[in-house]
């Protein structure tokens, strides 16, 4: 029998890379809000890898607890990720995670939407790619760690950008709207969101590179809504963490005041 695989959080996302893990034969042990960790590690102590996929607010807290012999095992793919966001837990620091950018969709009663191809770098990769190839879900591995980070920052440009950009929109307005029609809007946000990325990673990325990779992402489902759930609370955590770091983002406090 092929090694066990523990997945932590099985929701939409999580479930289709169960789903993937299984159809390569692999075991799955889940993890759900009322399990126990340290009680998991107990009777799943050397699983293959131990893959995250909870809620953007719950990564820290699940981190916390992630029993030093599943600390060289993790996936992650949350959105919003950055290195800095794994090497705050000291475990971490010598055992970096795989780590994926997810370009495709699950909403609840739908298959997969893939939008590109999903970057993802870390010693589970190939694992990760052959689970999903099985469901017709494309994976690009990267070749470092310098590849994965610059990919994270576009997936965050993208999101960021078409989040906080809707909500200066019509309610509906999808992506092609946005970068057709109101194109230097969507310029304005993605600067904003790279100073701030920037500020983050503590490195300078070559701009029309980062706005090209948006782009391609938007071409590859032109329909996608711009304006999720999560845009008012994105734009409130950019606009903190501008704040702090004393930066200027205008564009992203007009559209903040606008909505008062």
């Amino acid at each position: 029998m092929k090694q066990p695989i523990v997945v932590i959080g099985l929701g939409e996302m999580g479930s289709v890379f169960a789903r993937g893990l299984l159809r390569l034969g692999h075991p799955l042990y889940p993890v759900t809000r009322d399990t126990v960790i340290t009680k998991a590690a107990t009777e799943i102590p050397e699983p293959l890898l131990v893959l995250v996929s909870v809620a953007e607010n719950d990564l820290h807290p699940v981190l916390e607890q992630i029993p030093t012999q599943w600390q060289d095992r993790l996936v992650l793919l949350q959105n919003e990720l950055l290195p800095r966001d794994w090497l705050k837990h000291e475990g971490l620091k010598q055992t970096p995670p795989t780590v994926i950018s997810v370009w495709f969709e699950k909403k609840k009663g739908q298959d997969s939407k893939v939008l590109i191809p999903s970057p993802i770098f870390g010693p589970h990769a190939q694992t990760i790619h052959d689970a999903l190839a099985t469901l017709d879900i494309p994976v690009r591995i990267l070749n470092n760690a310098e590849q994965m980070e610059l990919e994270l920052v576009i997936k965050n440009v993208y999101i960021l950008t078409t989040n906080i950009a809707g909500l200066a929109l019509d309610a509906g307005a999808t992506v092609d709207t946005l970068w057709q029609q109101q194109q230097p809007l969507a310029k304005n946000v993605a600067n904003d969101v790279i100073d701030i990325q920037e500020h983050l990673t503590g490195k300078t990325f070559d701009r029309d590179a980062l706005i090209k990779g948006m782009v391609e992402a938007m071409e590859g489902d032109p329909q996608h809504k711009c304006m999720g759930r999560s845009a008012p609370a994105r734009l409130e955590r950019a606009l903190n963490i501008a704040k702090q770091a004393k930066l200027e983002v205008k564009h992203l406090l007009q559209i903040k005041n606008s909505l008062n």
